[in-house]
């Protein structure tokens, strides 16, 4: 009996899916973060800090910390 009930949540969770990938192709724009998250992440000086990201931003370049890697 709760089969058809899992079986109709994966489709509609599928549909849903589905559809925000075509509105993202079609749109053409990339996806973003949101206001916060590592982004916004400063040290006790307000320097972005660099460590955490794999793909440091250009602010990171004179960061010591980062240099050493």
């Amino acid at each position: 009996m709760i089969w058809p009930t899992i079986g109709i949540s994966i489709v509609v969770f599928a549909i849903a899916l589905t559809g925000m990938a075509i509105g993202v192709i079609i749109s053409n724009r990339r996806i973003k973060g949101s206001c916060g998250g590592l982004a916004n992440l400063r040290d006790s000086q307000g320097r972005p800090m660099c460590e955490g990201c794999s793909n440091p931003s250009p602010d990171c370049l004179g960061n010591p910390a980062h240099d050493s890697e």
